[in-house]
């Protein structure tokens, strides 16, 4: 007696939405038309195919249609080759194919048409697939591992080609992470399609995680099924796997129970309901066992949930894309999130937001029972929250900090909260010839200035944060702040006197004079708006809040430079730059000048120096004098000339004046 056992039934187990749909259109044709066939088996379980030979729906081949039959085709779908030839035939064509499958063969056709090579993860032998090459108008390339997939990028040169890749849904979801690994290292501009069931995902996981715990699990599918074998697969690596098509297989099944203390049931997406429920019966039996962990119709109901669009819900997020995600709201339906529902904030992706395994919150736009699909939107969730925010912020005076997404008539919009917080032009941009589009994707600090909350719309002030930051900025620059102090600044604007300097809240001058050692034509000749400077602190006026500065580095004086490097009694060359009527000046080094007077020209009378001297000239003259606290410097020319014309000019003197 094995009393202690624990039965448990995944409650992703049997027919997924795409095989419930199928079912169900042929099951409803029966009650009102009769030679319906189907191109196949509906579905890969001969359980539901005998119960339907026995109603008088039989598969057929395609070369077996006839003229006034009903055909209807499977979930798995079909090549565009056979659409074809069943409108030739003159039957009547029910399509019963998945939506996801359907979804497939639409990217597949469209990439083909546009040039891109398609490459397919998939059994290439499985009838989804083999209708997926169908819709690849140039082919389609088919691999089902890793090492396929290796094989056929060394074997085909697609360096030169775009490239599309899918999988078939019932793709195992773990070898599809593995793939993207290689997608990465070999094709790395690949286009991706996430094409995989979100129901697939779903059921392989949740069985994953009961294999884990079990000492033993019940796959309960058609042995021809894809989907079932993988979900085989998944839960070997764990524990003791069986598979079984019916309830009367595990009656025969030689299964060993001895220290079985917990027993898992997942059945494959082709499965019904009625046959795990008595796959479960009779396992309890076998185990003499009547307490079961798992009441499948209450499960099955709760799946079937009404939803209605404005209603929210909560989802789990099961797969994560570059443009939208999917999330599993607890029904048969696949949610589905895209990037503009899921945030306000243009620079993010998907990925950034959410991860496989968050819960979040919906809100539900669109149904299509048809279709199991819903759109459902995060964004509008986090509009109540975030309005609820915004309120508050409006209450508390306070800061927040949002992107600005939009450039609008009079300003600009910025999402905070997942709100859209209006903000004009006048209240957006710090000055009136600002271009607005400079601030767009820009992470902007702003306060709220009104709010409607019957509208739910907000209007924001940037300017009321930055005018309150400079003033803050000001109190503490006067209260710290000393002449002398070295401080870098950010070149505002620049007139013919000086230069303004932002200081960080403050603006100081820098005069012409204070720039620069050197002789400058204009105070844009040293520096440019925008420049990162380093001045330091001439004066302070607290008062009239002024503040002086010097730009010029005490380091660069050029007397300073002089006085280290030369002396009294030293040959210097310097450079004439200006003419007197008592002699001219000769620039030594930048800045720095020294006077020849007219006597110390040349060895004979000199009445005009213009005769003698040119601007520009370079000319070799003896430092005769240094005159440090007038900074004067005095040059002689006449010093370095031959002592006889010196004598000769004496003499001349002399016989003048005899």
């Amino acid at each position: 007696m094995l009393r202690d056992c624990k039965i448990f039934v995944a409650k992703t187990a049997g027919f997924c939405f795409g095989v419930d749909r199928a079912v169900k259109i042929v099951y409803n044709k029966l009650d009102n038309r009769n030679n319906v066939v189907t191109l196949g088996p509906i579905i890969h379980n001969p359980n539901v195919v005998d119960d339907l030979k026995q109603k008088g729906v039989y598969p057929v081949e395609l070369e077996d249609v006839r003229a006034g039959q009903t055909v209807i085709i499977r979930s798995h779908g079909v090549g565009r080759e056979v659409y074809e030839k069943l409108e030739e035939t003159g039957c009547e064509v029910i399509d019963a194919t998945c939506p996801f499958v359907s979804r497939i063969h639409r990217i597949a056709n469209e990439k083909s048409e546009e040039g891109y090579s398609v490459l397919i993860a998939g059994d290439k032998d499985h009838p989804e697939v083999r209708g997926i090459v169908s819709h690849c108008g140039g082919g389609g390339f088919v691999f089902d591992s890793c090492d396929e997939f290796e094989n056929l990028v060394k074997s085909h040169d697609f360096s030169t080609k775009k490239v599309a890749i899918l999988a078939q849904t019932t793709y195992n979801k773990n070898m599809w992470n593995e793939l993207k690994t290689l997608f990465e290292k070999y094709l790395p501009d690949a286009e991706i399609s996430e094409t995989i069931c979100g129901a697939t995902f779903e059921r392989q996981s949740e069985a994953q995680e009961l294999a884990k715990k079990a000492d033993l699990m019940i796959i309960v599918g058609g042995r021809h099924s894809s989907n079932t074998h993988k979900l085989k697969a998944v839960c070997e690596g764990y524990c003791k796997c069986i598979l079984v098509e019916n309830a009367e297989e595990l009656r025969k099944c030689d299964i060993d129970l001895s220290g079985a203390n917990f027993i898992g049931i997942s059945a494959g997406a082709s499965t019904p309901a009625y046959i795990i429920k008595e796959v479960q019966r009779t396992m309890s039996e076998l185990l003499n066992n009547v307490d079961e962990e798992f009441n499948f119709e209450e499960e099955l109901e709760k799946s079937l949930k009404k939803i209605h669009t404005g209603m929210k819900v909560e989802g789990v997020v099961t797969t994560v894309g570059d443009t939208e995600i999917t999330v599993d709201i607890g029904t048969k339906h696949t949610g589905y999130v895209s990037l503009a529902e899921l945030t306000d904030d243009p620079s993010k992706k998907p990925s950034d937001v959410v991860s496989v395994g968050d819960t979040i919150d919906l809100i539900v736009l669109k149904t299509s029972d048809n279709d199991g699909i819903v759109t459902l939107s995060k964004r509008k969730v986090d509009a109540v929250l975030g309005f609820q925010k915004i309120l508050e912020a409006k209450e508390a005076d306070a800061v927040l900090e949002g992107v600005v997404t939009n450039v609008v008539k009079g300003g600009v919009l910025v999402s905070a909260n997942g709100v859209k917080v209006f903000i004009p032009a006048s209240q957006a941009a710090p000055r009136r010839d600002y271009d607005l589009n400079e601030l767009l994707k820009q992470t902007v600090r702003f306060k709220i200035l009104e709010v409607n909350e019957a509208k739910q719309r907000a209007v924001g002030s940037v300017r009321a944060v930055a005018r309150e930051e400079k003033a803050a900025a000001q109190a503490k620059f006067f209260e710290t702040a000393e002449a002398g102090q070295e401080i870098e600044g950010v070149v505002k604007s620049i007139t013919d006197y000086g230069v303004f300097v932002d200081l960080g809240g403050v603006d100081g001058l820098v005069r012409r004079a204070d720039l620069s050692w050197n002789r400058i034509k204009h105070p844009s000749d040293v520096v440019s708006v925008g420049d990162k400077v380093v001045v330091k602190i001439k004066d302070i006026d607290t008062e009239n809040k002024k503040v002086s500065l010097i730009y010029k580095k005490d380091s660069e004086n050029p007397w300073e430079i002089f006085k280290a490097n030369y002396e009294v009694g030293q040959t210097v060359k310097a450079t004439i730059v200006s003419i007197t009527s008592f002699g001219a000046f000769a620039q030594i080094i930048e800045g720095i000048d020294g006077l020849i007077h007219i006597s110390q020209i040349a060895n004979q009378r000199v009445n005009n120096v213009a005769d003698i001297l040119t601007v520009g000239d370079e000319v070799n003259c003896l430092i005769t004098e240094i005159d440090t606290d007038k900074k004067r410097i005095s040059l002689s020319i006449r010093a370095l000339l031959p002592a006889e014309d010196e004598e000769t000019e004496e003499y001349e003197e002399e016989e003048t004046e005899a």
